[in-house]
């Protein structure tokens, strides 16, 4: 997998709802399609995604074979106190891609 990127606010104000962006580069391989010598191409897709925030879990998105390549994510959450927000995206080879970054609550 490739360096996701992700856009969360710098800053925000206590109790405000944050929007949380992220993409990432993946294949999205359903393994139903076939290469030209007509062998399957093995399933390869990121089948979890998820966040931590102020020590709790605050999205998970279960996907599956029908999301696109590069899947693009979209959330909310409230900003509660400043500290990492954790990303985390496991594909079906079982590597995982994990990114934090940092938010100021104020």
């Amino acid at each position: 997998m490739a360096k996701p990127l992700i856009s969360v606010p710098p800053k925000a104000k206590k109790g405000d709802v944050i929007e949380i962006k992220t993409l990432i580069a993946h294949i999205m391989e359903t393994g139903f399609r076939h290469s030209e010598s007509g062998a399957t191409i093995p399933r390869d897709i990121i089948n979890s995604f998820s966040c931590n925030y102020a020590g709790a879990e605050v999205f998970r998105a279960d996907l599956s074979p029908a999301i696109a390549a590069n899947p693009f994510i979209v959330f909310t959450t409230i900003a509660v106190e400043s500290g990492p927000m954790r990303f985390s995206w496991v594909d079906d080879k079982g590597e995982t891609q994990t990114e934090t970054v940092q938010i100021t609550v104020e």
